[in-house]
């Protein structure tokens, strides 16, 4: 059997894989230019006049006005437990429209997309109209366990819970289909539990896209106003949030209004900020 070394063996060149086209370098049509700064404009003209009349020098004591900390305050606790809450029902939810196949996902899911797309104000006449004092499920909390909901700490928990919980189930969903079922798979072939594959496996592998979600749907429930202000009222101190505050200072102090919307604009900088990697920065 002959042998064969290295010598009789002739060196193929490597060929180098194709470099991704490149964009044609060339006029910017003026038809999409002008337009397309208008549209630019139109956004952040808003943001800088917000910013050139902020009054600067008296910035420091008028955050530390009693009514513009207690509404901070106030924001801060509420939309931390309405993402809690999102947090506890929603992500089951997410996984069951991911994961599970039934009659009716389709409407299920269609379901759970409406309040993006309702009113927030109509959101607060049904949110009323369920949990009111004679709503569907209000009437029997109060006369059963002495529980009233409207106009209540709580019941701003509710509306922003409402509105914010779609953005956190969508990104869930959308984490949960990306993710590689290969994992939890191997999980059950080794005899995890569905319970045990969910808390060890896949809540691990959608960590992030939770925790995105988490952050969208709090920073949806800090801004909430329509369907707090139908449900809740704008009582200082009890159900007056920062936007009920900014509303409410616009018919007495400019400035006081100017203010609160300075820490809800930066509030939502420094969220867009944390999510730009995941939901912003393009190839």
């Amino acid at each position: 059997m002959p042998l064969v070394d290295g010598s009789n063996v002739t060196a193929r060149p490597v060929q180098a894989a194709p470099s991704p086209p490149r964009r044609r370098a060339g006029r910017t049509p003026v038809a999409l230019l002008v337009p397309a700064a208008i549209g630019l404009l139109f956004l952040v003209l808003p943001l800088v006049g917000l910013l050139v009349r902020t009054p600067w020098s008296t910035l420091p004591q008028r955050l530390a006005e009693p009514g513009v900390l207690t509404a901070l305050r106030l924001s801060l606790q509420t939309a931390t437990l309405a993402t809690v809450f999102c947090l506890a029902v929603g992500v089951p939810l997410a996984w069951l429209l991911a994961r599970i196949e039934f009659p009716g996902r389709r409407v299920v899911r269609a379901l759970v997309t409406v309040p993006l797309v309702l009113p927030p104000v109509v959101g607060g006449v049904a949110l009323l109209l369920v949990f009111g004092r004679r709503g569907l499920l209000g009437g029997w909390l109060d006369s059963t366990f002495g529980i009233t909901l409207p106009f209540t700490t709580t019941g701003v928990v509710l509306a922003e819970a409402f509105v914010a919980m779609p953005f956190l189930i969508i990104a869930v969903e959308g984490a949960l289909r990306g993710a590689d079922t290969r994992y939890e798979e191997a999980a059950a072939t080794l005899g995890a539990g569905r319970w045990t594959t969910f808390t060890h496996v896949t809540l691990p592998l959608v960590a992030p896209g939770i925790a995105a979600g988490a952050v969208l749907c709090w920073a949806r429930a800090l801004g909430e106003f329509g369907a707090t202000i139908t449900f809740a009222g704008n009582f200082p101190g009890r159900t007056q949030t920062m936007p009920l505050a900014v509303y409410l200072a616009l018919e007495t102090d400019l400035e006081s209004a100017i203010v609160l919307s300075l820490i809800l604009l930066t509030v939502s900088v420094a969220i867009l900020a944390s999510l730009r990697d995941r939901w912003i920065t393009s190839p």
